[in-house]
C-alpha cells in the first residue's frame, strides 16, 4: 500500500487508506510510527476501510510530537479523506489521543478501543507516569546520542515481545530506526492536559479497554481506573502478550477487536 500524505495546518502527515467498509482509525505509540498496525491492516482491510498515520514529529511525518495537535490533527485526516464517522483504536499514548477525539468531537467516533492506556487523569504519561519519564531520556540523548537511547528504550518492560517470531522483532526495530527524538532533543513542550474524571463519566459512546495479559502493572492499573470512570466500558485481554499485544498476537488483538465491533453492530440494530 502507497505512503499518501495530507497537511494539518502547518505540518504533512503520512497516512494509508485501506480496504472498505465501516471506517477505523489506528493512533499509534510514542517513538512507533502507523507500521505497528501492519498486521491488523492486512487481517482488517478485507472488511472494513483501515486508515492510520504518523502522528506529527514521527515516522514520516513532519514537525514536533506534540501531544495537544493529536485530535485535531486525526480529524484533518478524516476530512482529508470525507469520513464522517469511525471507530478509534488508540495505543498507549494514542490512547490519549482517542480519548481526546471522543471528549472533542464525539459527533466523529462511533466507539473507541483504548489499547494499553496510561494513566490520563494526569499530565501527560511522559513526563508524570512513574513508569515513564521523558527527563531521564532526555539527559541520555543530549550526552550519548539517539543510537544509545534506542537500546536503552528497546530494553523498557513496555517495549517487550513476548512472541517468538523475529518478524514483528524487526518492525519495531525499523520503527525505532525511524524515530527522530525530536521530543527529547527539542525544547520541553507543555504535552497533554490531563483529562477530567468528570467528563469521562458524561463520555456514553461504546469503548473498549484492553491490555495483553502481561502489560506492565502501572497500565493495568490504568485500564482498570478507565473501567471505573467510563460508563460503557468493556475489559478484553491478549493472554501472553505484553504491552505491545497488536505485535505480540495480532491474530487474538484483531479477534478481539471484531468482536467488539460485532456487539457494537447487534446493539445498533
Amino acid at each position: 500500500m502507497p505512503d499518501r500524505h495530507f497537511r494539518s495546518g502547518d505540518v504533512s502527515l503520512r497516512y494509508r487508506d485501506e480496504g472498505e467498509g465501516p471506517a477505523i482509525v489506528f493512533i499509534h505509540g510514542w517513538t512507533l510510527d502507523l507500521e505497528m498496525w501492519d498486521p491488523q491492516a492486512a487481517r482488517l482491510s478485507g472488511s472494513m476501510r483501515v486508515l492510520r498515520h504518523d502522528r506529527r514529529g514521527f515516522g514520516q511525518s513532519t514537525g514536533t510530537p506534540d501531544p495537544g495537535a493529536d485530535a485535531g490533527d486525526l480529524v484533518a485526516l478524516l476530512d482529508h479523506v470525507q469520513v464522517e464517522r469511525a471507530v478509534v483504536v488508540g495505543m498507549s499514548q494514542g490512547a490519549r489521543a482517542a480519548l481526546a477525539v471522543a471528549l472533542r468531537f464525539p459527533q466523529r467516533v462511533t466507539s473507541l478501543v483504548l489499547d494499553g492506556p496510561p494513566d490520563c487523569l494526569g499530565a501527560d504519561e511522559l513526563e508524570s507516569d512513574g513508569e515513564l519519564s521523558l527527563a531521564p531520556f532526555r539527559a541520555l540523548v543530549r550526552k550519548s546520542g539517539m543510537d544509545v537511547f534506542r537500546h536503552a528504550w528497546r530494553g523498557h518492560p513496555l517495549m517487550r515481545l513476548y512472541a517468538d517470531d523475529p518478524a514483528p522483532r524487526a518492525l519495531l526495530d525499523r520503527m525505532l530506526a525511524r524515530y527522530s527524538g525530536a521530543d527529547l532533543a527539542g525544547p520541553e513542550s507543555a504535552g497533554a492536559a490531563p483529562i477530567d474524571a468528570r467528563a469521562l463519566a458524561r463520555l456514553t459512546l461504546p469503548v473498549l479497554i484492553v491490555n495483553g495479559s502481561c502489560d506492565t502493572p502501572a497500565r493495568i492499573a490504568a485500564g482498570d481506573r478507565l473501567m471505573q470512570l467510563l460508563p460503557r466500558a468493556q475489559r478484553a485481554w491478549v493472554p501472553g502478550a505484553g504491552h505491545l499485544a497488536n505485535l505480540d498476537d495480532p491474530v487474538v488483538y484483531d479477534d478481539v477487536l471484531r468482536a467488539f465491533l460485532r456487539r457494537q453492530s447487534r446493539v445498533a440494530a
